[in-house]
């Protein structure tokens, strides 16, 4: 189990839905893709390691769960503003995602 946190350092994430725009993979890193993702009041770049298991194409229009407030960082040569929340069950990787069609880009999850 990893370290025990308080609520004040859970309540500074900032977990929102977005939407997937783009997908393509990453040029330098076999495991990466490139997202862009509609955060409601902008877009943004992820690189999520999600390659071996996701393609490009089952993303697209796909809401999905970030931490929108991530500080950004540099991932082979792309910048990466924020990540994608899964979840791994064995050898498998399942992105969470909103039970509801209906949410909205940039709505929080709290």
């Amino acid at each position: 189990m990893a370290d025990v946190i308080t609520y004040d350092d859970f309540a500074k994430l900032e977990l929102r839905v977005a939407k997937v725009v783009e997908a393509r993979p990453h040029p330098n890193a076999d495991k990466l893709l490139l997202l862009q993702v509609d955060v409601g009041d902008q877009q943004k770049q992820i690189v999520a390691g999600i390659r071996q298991h996701y393609t490009p194409e089952q993303l697209v229009g796909k809401l999905i769960v970030i931490v929108d407030n991530l500080a950004p960082v540099m991932l082979r040569g792309e910048t990466s503003n924020g990540m994608l929340l899964a979840a791994t069950s064995g050898e498998k990787v399942i992105i969470l995602t909103p039970d509801d069609a209906e949410c909205v880009p940039g709505s929080k999850v709290k």
